[in-house]
């Protein structure tokens, strides 16, 4: 009892005078200490929290941005590629600017992997007035005729074909000659010269309007070599097509307008035939 009211005494002293205000402080510093050591596990098990929280986050951020970077990759690679594509078509545009005839895009859609055959399927039928015969040029030079039509796609066999022949001339001095496809994919052969004929390596091999197929003036090849043999009747000649036979996407078709297609409309045999120069 006397205790109780000694403490009851001292809190009214407290309170009026603040007697006890040292006294409180030194606990106070006595047990932060103590109270310190009981909320550690409390402050590390919410530091713990918060740190696999944030390992989390970021573990989702790192995998979104991944995914966005693959992202961003693949339309880069698409916009390349469109690029690309926008470049061979301002240049077959540029070509057929310089050409009179009519003339039609084509896509290719298949390449005839068979060896010593250099044939490529195009997107372009007899609904689009495609026909047996019709020339396929690039950006560059001609490419080929076609050989086989559908309705909406048809087959073109290239100036590399073993089978395919194009009359030529060299541009420098309008020497006649034809040029032989062989199979391979960057040589043609040019027979039947003789070895006085005037025709020298880099002479550009233009189409010569003769055998009814291809217009004149269109670049074939450039001639790579020459062998002179005193002890052959003939000149061995080889040249490299100008056009880009296995690069191109993209082809022109040619309506010759100094020829009416159903002239031209034969066999695919007879398109492919050697004419004489």
């Amino acid at each position: 009892m006397v205790l109780v009211i000694f403490s009851l005494l001292m809190m009214a002293l407290d309170h009026r005078q603040n007697h006890l205000e040292g006294i409180r402080s030194g606990l106070s510093l006595l047990i932060y200490p103590l109270q310190y050591v009981i909320n550690l596990p409390v402050a590390a098990s919410h530091w713990v929290g918060d740190s696999f929280s944030s390992r989390e986050t970021l573990l989702e951020e790192n995998n979104r941005l991944k995914l966005q970077q693959t992202l961003f990759k693949a339309r880069l690679q698409k916009l390349q590629s469109l690029k690309a594509e926008n470049q061979r078509l301002r240049e077959l545009l540029q070509s057929s600017k310089k050409i009179s005839e009519r003339v039609l895009i084509g896509e290719l859609l298949a390449v005839n992997l068979e060896p010593f055959t250099r044939q490529i399927v195009i997107n372009k039928g007899s609904r689009n007035d495609v026909y047996l015969g019709q020339p396929l040029m690039d950006a560059e030079g001609a490419m080929g005729q076609i050989v086989h039509l559908g309705p909406f796609s048809s087959t073109a066999m290239l100036i590399t074909d073993a089978n395919h022949a194009i009359p030529v001339q060299v541009n420098r001095n309008g020497l006649r000659a034809i040029a032989l496809g062989t199979g391979a994919p960057d040589k043609l052969d040019i027979p039947y010269l003789p070895i006085s004929a005037d025709i020298v390596e880099g002479d550009l091999l233009t189409t010569s309007g003769l055998g009814g197929r291809f217009p004149a003036g269109y670049p074939v090849a450039v001639v790579t070599r020459i062998v002179k043999d005193p002890t052959l009747p003939y000149a061995i000649i080889s040249a490299m097509p100008t056009a880009r036979l296995e690069q191109a996407r993209e082809v022109l078709l040619i309506w010759p307008t100094t020829q009416h297609k159903d002239e031209q409309a034969t066999t695919p045999q007879a398109a492919t035939g050697a004419a004489q120069p």
